[in-house]
């Protein structure tokens, strides 16, 4: 039995793996917006007439070009206008799972009638904003979500408070568990999986099975740029290996292929992100599968992934101009080291060797485009593993990796938070008022 100390730790990360990975059904910001919306209908009663909206800027940049599932549109009006007409508030991040097809022909017919408005809240200082206001009638509510895709801070009901959401208390010698997680280390990690009893673990399976069941969808049809089938293709025809590089490149980029192209089944994510939860699974299943792992081995490699995601995402903010896809790719390494009964000290070479590599790959917003940036950071996993394992890292001496591989993260993570804030901002503007 770990002494107390060592099991409130567990039970932290434990808790962290069951917050941070989730079900969501769609790209979640725009599921967001869906989310205030539905949130704000279930205040009022009668038809809803009208929607207004102000989001983040980050928020507006991953809304503007994703397909909402089940509607073949494009962007935040679309996901606003379901999320009011049929959204569950109940369901979190599958909001729109219930949605008819005659909903979503009502919702269709708000935006032809040019009743749904989103602007950009200006000037604002979170990742992650939305403001979301519903008509019905000559009633009207308002619901703002902050920090988090599902945090609802305030719903308001013709102006006057319904809801509030109180501060939590600052400092005290009880970290929350994300906090704690993000306080430990990559070793401390590497610990918990190999010496935790695989039973308090084995839901994580479930992300196996749900992005797994989407990766089919992905390759059963022609979703977004539909990169998953072409390089399937490719391997049918002799062109590329049937290996499990190339296995671990199709099945995953033709998850994300399904969930930018609005395929309507979930994606379990990581943080926040269908594509960062479908990058920590899918490269691990794969390999778990040509390698012939056990059960048990799958549930601690798939836990380790999730995990040090996590645990790197931790300490980016929840949205930047860092695609973060690259950081869930490192706790795919992870997962996939483990599977090949490699150290700790092989990992930490295999994030050293992706920190060296894929640093700085922008995220432009959320896209079928999305899943080019996947196939790109599975493949640069894979590649830094495959080094990692052969002893070959690199060195402490070169741009902003360091021999300790935690220096290593946090010099990535301060790029990200820092020094990427000013290209944030230059792609939103760029993407605000480009042509197309």
């Amino acid at each position: 039995m770990p002494h107390r100390e060592t099991r409130v730790k567990w039970n932290a990360f434990i808790t962290v793996l069951r917050q941070e990975v989730k079900p969501a059904l769609g790209c979640t910001e725009p599921v967001s917006v869906a989310l205030a919306c539905a949130v704000a209908a279930r205040q009022l009663s009668g038809a809803i007439v009208r929607i207004e909206a102000s989001v983040s800027p980050n928020l507006m940049k991953n809304g503007m070009g994703v397909t909402v599932p089940g509607t073949d549109m494009l962007g935040l009006p679309i996901a606003a206008a379901l999320g009011a007409i049929a959204g569950d508030p109940q369901a979190n991040l599958e909001v729109l799972k219930s949605a008819s097809q005659r909903q979503i022909a009502a919702a269709k017919a708000l935006l032809t009638v040019g009743a749904v408005r989103i602007v950009l809240q200006e000037p604002c200082e979170e990742a992650l904003y939305v403001r979301a206001r519903v008509y019905a009638g000559d009633q009207h509510a308002t619901v703002t979500i902050i920090g988090d895709h599902t945090n609802v801070v305030s719903i308001e009901k013709m102006g006057q408070p319904v809801f509030v959401k109180t501060a939590e208390p600052a400092g005290g010698d009880r970290p929350q568990p994300l906090a704690q997680v993000a306080g430990s280390s990559l070793r401390q990690l590497f610990d918990f999986i190999r010496d935790v009893p695989c039973e308090e673990i084995d839901f994580i399976l479930a992300a196996a099975q749900m992005n797994n069941a989407l990766s089919k969808r992905g390759l059963a049809k022609e979703w977004g740029l539909h990169i998953g089938p072409t390089l399937k293709r490719q391997v049918d025809k002799g062109l590329a290996a049937d290996d499990i590089f190339n296995e671990i490149l199709y099945r995953t980029s033709a998850a994300s292929d399904a969930r930018m192209g609005g395929a309507t089944l979930p994606a379990m994510t990581n943080s926040g992100s269908g594509n960062q939860g479908i990058t920590a699974t899918l490269p691990v299943v794969v390999a778990a599968e040509r390698l012939g792992a056990s059960r048990q081995q799958l549930t601690r490699a798939l836990a380790l992934s999730h995990l040090v995601a996590i645990y790197i995402h931790s300490k980016l903010p929840r949205l930047s101009a860092l695609c973060a896809t690259t950081t869930a790719a490192m706790g795919a390494a992870a997962g996939i080291i483990w599977l090949m009964e490699g150290s700790y000290d092989n990992i930490a070479m295999a994030v050293n060797n992706m920190i060296g590599d894929i640093s700085g790959m922008i995220c432009d917003g959320a896209s079928s485009s999305c899943s080019m940036k996947v196939s790109t950071s599975v493949s640069c996993a894979w590649k830094a593993t495959l080094l990692a394992l052969d002893n070959s890292v690199v060195s402490a001496s070169d741009g902003i990796v360091e021999r300790d591989v935690e220096n290593s993260i946090r010099n990535l993570c301060a790029l990200a938070a820092q020094a990427m804030q000013h290209t944030d901002r230059q792609i939103i503007t760029i993407m605000v008022h480009k042509h197309y």
